[in-house]
Formats: C-alpha cells, structure tokens, sequence
C-alpha cells in the first residue's frame, strides 16, 4: 500500500481547521497546519465573523454546504454546549417585492429538503415581538437556521485534531512554495522548509497572495464589511444570558442590506449597503504575536458616516433601537468573487496544490467535507461545478474584471435578482465575428462567461403577424416576462418550419493531438470514439462514481488528432490535466490539449431547409454528410469543418471556421438563406427547441451527481468498451432501477412558464425539483425538466410550486416531439441522440 501523503494546510481558521478533521476522521495523517497568527486567535474573517448561517440558497450545492455546516457544528460541543445556536431565521419583507423573492426562496428551500414556513405579518410579529409591525408585510421563517460559534468551533477542532496527530504551526507565515516536475513539494517560511506532497490553501482574503506564490490568479476581492454594536438594551437582557447569547431568530431585513443578531444584552448589526470598500491583503502587514477581539489584521476602523442610513432604517424596523447607541463597530474584511460562490480546486498546472478561498462560515464544514473527499476518493459527493476553480474563463481572472464585479457582487449581495439577469458591466469582453452582424439586426444580449449572445433578434419582430395561431405565444407573468420577448415564438417557429442560423461561437472547443489522444479519450469517455473515423461521436465524460463530469463531441480528424467540443471550462481544465499526467507516464504517449475556442467560430444552420442553403452554396458533400458525419471541407473558399448534428432536433450543421473568416461565412450563408426564409435566432429559442426534444444540459439538468440512466442517456454507455472512468461504478445500474429520473413535465394550464430550482411535489409531497425550463413552442405549451422518483409513471399528476402557489403539471413522454413529429417528418425526428445541449 502507497503510504499517505504529506498534507499541509495553509490558514488554521474555520475552514482549515475543518478541513484538518475532515482528513484525519478519513484517516489521513501526516498533516500539518501552518497559520500566520497566533491560534487562541489567528486574526482573519473567522475571528470576527458574527456568524449568522442562513441555509437558504439558489445554489444547491451551496445550501448542501451549510446544511452539513450547521450539522457538524451542533456535534461539536464542550461541556454541553454545542458550537451552533438554532435559534432559527427570520427574513421579513418590507416590500411587495421583496414578500413574493421570500415565497420563491422558500421553493428554493423546499427543494433542498430545507424546511421553512411563509409568515403573516402577526406571525413574525409573534415570533419577533420587537419589529415594527407597520413596517413587516410578511417573512419567512427557518428553524434550523442560527448562530456558528466560529472562533470556538476552531479551538475545539484544533484540540480535537491535535491529538489526532496534526501538528499546527502558529505565528508562521508562508513565504514560499516549493515545485518540481510540476508538483509541489513543500512549503516555506521563516522557519524553514515542510515537506509535502499535497498543499491547500485555506487563507481566506490571503489566497491571493499565497496564490501568486505559484503563479495562480485567485478570483477574489478582499472587501470590508460593515458591523456594529448597540449599547446595552434592557429588552434584551435575560438571566444567566452569555455575553454573545442570543434567544431570538438571527434577522434579515434585505430591503435595506441589513441583518441583526443579538450579543447578550445588545444587539449586532451587519450592513452591505454602503460603498464597497476594497482591500490589499499585502498591505495589511505582518499578523502579530498578540491579536484579541479588536485587534486583528481583518478589522479595520469603523466609519461612522458609511453606517448612517443603516442606523436609521433599523430604528424604523426595530423601534426598541430609537432610544439605543452605537457603540462600538469595526469593517470587517471578507472574501467577495465575481459570481458569489467560492473557490475549490486544483492548480490547472501545478499538481497538488489545492485552493479552497473565499468560504464564508455559513459554508465552511461543508467545503471542508467536499476538499477532503476530493482529496482522499477524487470525488466530492456534492457537485462542485458552482464553485470550480476551473470554472473561470481566462478574461475573468484579470485583476480588472475581478475587481469589478466583485464589487458589484457586493453591492447586490441582498438585491432581488432575476435568474436571467445580465452583469451591466463589464461587458463585450468577448464578441463573435457575428456580433455585428447581429447588431444589426437588432439582437438583445444577455452575458455568461464575458460572452455576449443574442437572447432574440430584434428584426424578426417583423415575422409575428405571419405566425400561425398555433404558434403564437401566450402571455406571461411579470417575472418570466422578463429578458424575453414574444418574437422568440417566430424564431422557434422559423427554426422548426424553414432555416435559422445560430451563433454558436462561446461552445468551448479544443484539439487534443499526440500519439496518446486516442488512449486518452478512449478512457475519459464512455463510447468507442474510434470505431468510426469519419462520424463524430457524442458521448460523455463520467468520474469514478459514474457521477457525469461534462457531455463531450468528439470527431477524429486524423490518426492522432481530435476536435472535441467540451462547453465549459471545467471539462477543459479535466481533460488538460489527465493529458499531462498521461504525458508523463514512460510509455510515449503524450497528449496536448489546445483551446482554440477564441481563434475559431460557429454557426449553427438548421431546420427542414438547411439542405437547400447547402446546395445553394455548392457544399454538396456538406450535405450529404450522414448524422454525426464530419468533414473539413470549403464552402465558398473559406476553409470549414462541418458536423452533421442538432441542438434543436432539426436537420443541419455545426460549421467551423477560424475567425478571420467567420463573417465571410455568415454574409455567404445569410444570403444563401434568403430565399429559404432564413432568420438568425437567439438562445432562447434554442433552449425551448432542445427542450422539446429531449436534449439534456450538463450543469442544470446534469452533473456529478447525476448517472447517465437517471439523466436518461444510458444509451450513451457502450456496453462492450472496457476501462473508461466510470466503467466499474456503472456496474449493476440500468435505467430500470433508477430510484430517480429526470423526466419531461408539461404544465396543465398552458401558460405558466418557470424558469428552474421550483420545487415538484407528488400527493403533497416535495419529491424532486425543475432543472430546466421553457415554452415549447411547437406544442404551445410550458415544459419543464425535474427528478421525480424513478416509479413515477407517464401521465401522473405533479404539482410545481412558483411564487408560493402550485401549478398542475403532467409527467409527459420524453422528447414532445417525438410521437407527432415522427408521423409527418421522420427523418428529422430521429430518435438517434444528437448533441443535447443549449450551448449558448
């Protein structure tokens, strides 16, 4: 047996320490604890946060951490006295808007197995005497919410681990770490060199810093947060009450970015609405020797005039304050991101050096769990993909952009958020070679990932009084009327009865070439990727509990050279990696990976005409191709490669081209198009139109937590290929015995449309939840995807809850279009798998 390896743990504050326990009860030792503070006290976030943990979240990945949070901090305790406080949560609403976010957050938590409970105004009254009742319209209430005794919950895991072996190193910063071969080897500090095999970094707004030791770009910002503390209140004074006791619900008040906590006999305030306030960890110096409540490296000095609208609003919530003080408040540092989540994962180039940063305490035994498990079976039970290191494009680490948005992520910590809403800046960080000819034609832009994609084209407005009536939208409510627009239906509509163009350009694509690549995929996937050389295959890539870690295309373009298309970041940073440690290996098999995403483009043509746009550009063995054929070809001189595959169930193409010629291509095509009806069309119609089709999109409707036959492509899984990843764990499973499934629902009413994370529930029970949502517009109908338990048969009634009220929804046969299609156009609805995704 290989002997364990050596662990160092950079930071001994909430999530270090969590981390150590998590390794040592998976029986790893050899681990050390370096913290550059004194450890009664190391002086980051965790020493001063006033720990309020709300498990409520729309990521679930996120809740499953506090979930765990919370549960292993009630399991700590000393001399009976746990580290957690479930003294429950209040949010209330002083707003209309703000009460119809709590009832879709408590869909959130219904669908997370959290329970909550709507309020009246006299129940958070009942529940919360001391608000102000004029001002509470309403709130929602969480009874296994509370308290995180952090700084004590630190000193009994320290206790604990030390007599399990782990050696903490106190008052000793890191200055260096060690690499050779592109491994780390230890780490370095004044005290000398700690050899080790493995290095995490857990130091919190010191990420960055302790990042550049190794070249790594940490996208977080340290920002300072304001708190303060009230004078003494004879309201809430209680005998045998501990200084920081508390006996009522932790508050949110978001309207006006404030939350409450009792301190004993005074209460806490937290606040986000003012300026953001960034910070320099480096300038912040070296920790000293002594650090105690109100000094420490992560409290800066209060000011006063930033708190002043705080203070009056939470006089007018809570009047009890009108005749209180300030007396005392601090900025406290935190770790803000660019997208909210935090950052797990590995080096993209340096093996064994692991982050896990800008982990708030709400979440910080749950990441511990999750780093420690990726750590010790190479797998964390919850998804990661929410807070993936790798989730990051290359633009998005500029100091710039992270910087910004983090900013602005702080800013609208608390505000009302549309699922759909766009960041207003930066923007047009990544265009196509098409953007202007979209412009153009008038497209909406939403952004994910610094892309800009066209949402709907403005142009086709003039396409809605040709649309048949059975085509025609149906109107929607407010909120799923947002970032949409009717002409969406005719781009369905066109897509589905002519030809539609679709800028496909932000799918991530690579070239993995080198005498191993075909090793190297045949092992990552689940299909034979070589059994036909000139058909592309899509197949999936699945981790060693058969959990899906990204859909894949793959085309072989020569003997030792593929063009893959992975769709995210993540899948590149997979890939790359086990292409470097196969490269290692002595047997001459080396692989590279190269994205080429941002030197090429693509166009997606489909629908019943595309055949006649091909021939109209003289691309006659383009046409021809059969399903999933590829070939690299010319239409009209310019150099492309085109696969013969669909995103929205219609005949067609996905053409690539390098980017000095995607224009040329688009103007050739458009005006080939012109006489077929031709439209360029957004995301939105392609997500409705892959919807309709059965088409699954990896990182809503599945992700590591999910196999291929709950997510219902166990035909993806060649039976008789041997040694993929993934391969053992699949043993034994089949769609057969699923004890869930993802199955198509179709809403009874014909005009309620959500939008995804509502919660599903069979006999009055919250049994599964929607992964994806839309409009489908060939049978005019809303549609969503959801688990539902794997007996729940076609045809049973469900109900979704949304904004509080439920909606009858019919568990429907898997694709819509499947059986009528079939009857008047066969060769379009072929049952044979294309790619599955809405990849804009």
């Amino acid at each position: 047996m290989a002997p364990l390896p050596r662990v160092v743990i950079i930071g001994a504050g909430i999530v270090g320490a969590n981390l150590a326990d998590e390794l040592v009860s998976r029986g790893w030792n050899g681990i050390t604890v370096v913290e550059q503070g004194p450890l009664s006290m190391p002086g980051g976030s965790t020493s001063h946060a006033p720990g309020l943990v709300f498990q409520t979240n729309s990521s679930k990945t996120m809740s499953d951490f506090a979930r765990y949070t919370v549960s292993k901090l009630l399991s700590l305790e000393e001399d009976g006295q746990s580290c957690f406080n479930q003294v429950g949560g209040l949010e209330v609403a002083t707003t209309p808007a703000r009460l119809e976010e709590l009832k879709r957050k408590r869909g959130w938590a219904s669908s997370w197995k959290i329970e909550t409970r709507l309020l009246t105004t006299n129940e958070c009254l009942e529940l919360y005497p001391l608000l102000d009742r004029d001002s509470v319209l309403g709130g929602l209430h969480i009874p296994s919410d509370g308290l995180a005794l952090a700084a004590r919950a630190v000193q009994l895991l320290i206790a604990r681990t030390t007599k399990a072996g782990v050696r903490y190193l106190d008052l000793t910063p890191v200055t260096g770490v060690e690499r050779s071969g592109g491994r780390v080897t230890g780490v370095t500090t004044p005290k000398g060199t700690i050899a080790a095999d493995i290095v995490i970094s857990c130091a919190g707004f010191w990420g960055v810093e302790i990042g550049a030791m190794v070249g790594l770009p940490v996208p977080l910002l340290p920002l300072a947060h304001q708190y303060a503390k009230t004078g003494s209140l004879q309201v809430l004074s209680a005998a045998n009450k501990p200084a920081n006791g508390a006996n009522l619900p932790i508050l949110r008040h978001q309207d006006q970015d404030l939350y409450y906590r009792e301190h004993g006999d005074r209460y806490g305030i937290g606040y986000y609405g003012h300026r953001p306030m960034p910070v320099v960890a480096a300038s912040l110096g070296s920790t000293p020797e002594h650090v105690d409540e109100k000094n420490m490296p992560s409290r800066l000095d209060f000011t006063a005039e930033d708190f002043e609208p705080a203070w009056k609003a939470s006089k007018k919530l809570l009047p009890v304050l009108r005749e209180a003080e300030i007396a005392e408040g601090f900025n406290g540092i935190f770790s803000f991101t660019p997208d909210g989540g935090p950052i797990v994962g590995q080096h993209p180039t340096l093996d064994g050096f692991y982050v896990a940063e800008a982990v708030w305490v709400t979440h910080s035994a749950g990441v511990a769990k999750a780093v420690a498990e990726l750590l010790t079976t190479g797998r964390s039970e919850v998804d990661l993909s929410d807070c993936d290191l790798a989730r990051f494009e290359e633009v998005q680490l500029a100091p710039a952009y992270v910087s910004e948005t983090s900013q602005q992520n702080f800013v609208e910590v608390y505000d009302i958020l549309h699922p759909m809403q766009p960041k207003e800046s930066p923007r047009n960080l990544r265009v196509s070679p098409f953007h202007a000819r979209q412009k153009e034609l008038g497209a909406v832009f939403l952004e994910s990932r610094a892309w800009e994609r066209p949402q709907w084209l403005e142009a086709n407005a003039d396409l809605l009084p040709d649309l048949p009536a059975q085509w025609q939208p149906v109107d929607r409510d407010v909120w799923s009327a947002r970032f949409h627009s009717p002409i969406v239906a005719a781009e369905a509509w066109k897509t589905r009865t002519a030809v539609a163009m679709y800028d496909m350009t932000p799918l991530k694509r690579l070239e993995v070439v080198g005498p191993g690549a075909a090793d190297l995929l045949q092992r990552l996937t689940t299909s034979d990727v070589l059994t036909n050389p000139d058909q592309a295959t899509y197949t999936l890539m699945l981790d060693n509990a058969g959990g899906i870690r990204s859909d894949v295309i793959v085309a072989r373009l020569e003997a030792r050279s593929f063009h893959l298309g992975v769709f995210s970041p993540v899948a590149l940073d997979y890939i790359s990696r086990e292409a470097r440690e196969q490269s290692r290996q002595p047997s001459k098999r080396w692989v590279q990976t190269q994205d080429v995403t941002g030197g090429t483009c693509s166009i997606g043509l489909w629908g019943p005409r595309a055949v006649e746009v091909m021939n109209a550009v003289n691309a006659l063995d383009v046409a021809q191709l059969p399903h999933h054929g590829f070939r690299k070809t010319f239409i009209a001189g310019i150099p492309v490669m085109a696969i013969r595959l669909s995103h929205v169930g219609e005949p067609g193409w996905e053409i690539y081209t390098s980017a000095e010629f995607g224009s040329r291509l688009w103007d050739v095509l458009w005006s080939a198009g012109g006489v077929h009806g031709v439209v360029a069309a957004g995301r939105a119609a392609l997500n409705a139109l892959r919807m309709e089709n059965g088409y699954r999109d990896w990182g809503s409707d599945m992700t590591t937590e999910h196999d291929p036959y709950e997510v219902g492509l166990g035909h993806l899984i060649d039976a008789a290929k041997e040694g993929f990843v993934g391969q053992m764990a699949l043993r034994g499973r089949s769609e057969k015995d699923v004890s869930r499934r993802l199955r198509t629902l179709t809403i009874d009413d014909g005009r309620s449309v959500v939008l995804g994370k509502e919660p599903v529930f069979l006999d009055g029970r919250a049994v599964g939840y929607v992964t994806s949502a839309a409009f489908a517009y060939t049978i005019r109908k809303p549609i969503a995807y959801a688990y539902l338990p794997g007996n729940v048969l076609n045809g049973a009634f469900v109900e979704i809850e949304y904004f509080g009220r439920r909606i009858w929804a019919t568990v429907t046969e898997d694709p819509l279009t499947s059986v009528a299609a079939r009857r008047e156009r066969p060769q379009v609805f072929s049952r044979v798998m294309e790619p599955v995704r809405a990849r804009l």
